[in-house]
């Protein structure tokens, strides 16, 4: 009887899920809902996405193999919405982070509270090839930081992108493009931001900053906005190229490494300000299946050590016995080389290899550290499903630092 009464639970649930489905005309990876108002008044996009990974590292300082750790970690989980309002020429995005890398950084600064939004940025198209930003979004650095952690060559960004970077921010972007020619296109873009990296609520503690870049394209658009994806994955039949420069200046940084890294303190708590600039240079390149990406930092400030209020001493932490502690705030000043490059064949199997060098200046204290990088990926849809590996050897200094392995499954609906 009991077994009958399963049963029977279970074909009503069945019938009731399957006749609560409904079919959809959307694609895969073209977004869950695409929804669009009767009176073309606004849209939205809802998509999600995350990626799953391996990890399996080994410390060589010694020449000891065996001592290895390994992890598993959902890396990133979004969540994404986008559209326009009132009309196409006003668009919006949100951005949401789920997992524990997404939204840690919790602080004082951010109300102690986890740090999920990742992008809230409104684009107004108000004249012509003029368009404003205005929110939470990546600035105008780096092409490996600005291309989404979705559409990576290798598994993650270079070591170049995490130690330069200068990430999100929130404030206003003014952006342009023009032509020279039928194909020479021109992008301009003019950024002022707070200064103190994405989901600050304490306000602008130091100064502001300030953010400018050119890119040229001489040979037209990338298909796809491919200048901002990893690998030739439409594989251009024409050579495509960009060459991209950007300038930033953090005019009185509180951050060691511009508006992102750790506040700078004075033994009474105070904020240690310092003119910190960052300088990028990019090119991409792609070409029937094969890329190339080529990025140089190179960061300084005024005074890269962190002072007291007398301009002269390091800053220190007064203990509760009356000594005195040097907190070692140094701003990390110094320059780095990231080249990358890789071929799609027509399988959609990717091969690529990456070289990575760090040279902080000698004030910071760090060895020059140089990554080898060599990666496999497997397109099964594009970017939106793919099964991407690496493998990276680490040096500092010419000697053998670090042995690591990389495994990642990314789906992006």
């Amino acid at each position: 009887m009991k077994l009958k009464i399963t049963l029977t639970a279970l074909a009503l649930f069945t019938f009731c899920f399957v006749n609560a489905q409904e079919t959809t005309e959307t694609k895969f990876g073209k977004g869950i809902l695409n929804v669009v108002a009767k009176d073309s008044s606004w849209s939205m996009k809802f998509a999600t996405r995350f990626q799953l990974l391996g990890i399996a590292s080994w410390d060589i300082n010694d020449g000891d193999y065996s001592k290895s750790e390994t992890s598993f970690l959902v890396r990133r989980a979004r969540l994404k919405f986008d559209g326009f309002a009132y009309s196409p020429k006003l668009k919006y995005k949100i951005e949401l982070g789920l997992s524990n890398r997404d939204i840690s950084g919790a602080s004082e600064f951010t109300n102690n509270a986890p740090r999920y939004i990742l992008d809230a940025v409104i684009k107004w198209n108000f004249y012509k090839n003029f368009t404003l930003w205005a929110g939470q979004t990546k600035l105008p650095g780096n092409v490996e930081r600005v291309i989404s952690s979705a559409n990576l060559q290798l598994v993650d960004r270079s070591r170049l992108n995490s130690r330069f970077n200068i990430d999100r921010d929130l404030g206003v972007q003014l952006r342009h493009h023009f032509k020279l020619s039928d194909k020479f296109l021109v992008r301009e873009i003019v950024a002022v931001s707070q200064g103190e990296g994405r989901n600050i609520t304490t306000g602008n503690l130091g100064g502001h900053q300030y953010t400018g870049r050119v890119e040229l394209l001489p040979f037209g658009k990338f298909q796809s906005k491919g200048d901002y994806k990893g690998g030739d994955l439409k594989r251009e039949q024409t050579p495509k190229l960009m060459l991209a420069a950007t300038y930033d200046l953090n005019a009185d940084a509180v951050k060691d490494r511009s508006n992102q890294g750790s506040y700078m303190r004075t033994s009474t708590g105070d904020f240690y300000e310092t003119n910190i600039s960052s300088i990028f240079v990019d090119a991409v390149f792609k070409y029937k299946g094969f890329s190339f990406m080529g990025e140089f930092a190179d960061r300084y400030a005024d005074d890269a050590i962190a002072r007291e209020a007398d301009g002269i001493t390091p800053t220190f932490v007064i203990e509760e016995d009356g000594s005195q502690i040097p907190t070692n705030d140094i701003v990390q000043v110094g320059n780095a080389l990231n080249l990358q490059a890789g071929y799609l064949f027509k399988s959609n199997w990717e091969l690529a290899g990456r070289y990575t060098n760090l040279n902080f200046d000698a004030v910071v204290g760090k060895a020059l550290e140089e990554q080898y990088t060599l990666g496999v990926s497997k397109y099964i849809s594009g970017h939106n499903l793919k099964v991407q590996s690496d493998i990276s050897y680490t040096t500092e200094d010419g000697d053998a630092s670090g042995l690591a392995y990389r495994l990642q499954f990314d789906i992006h609906f």
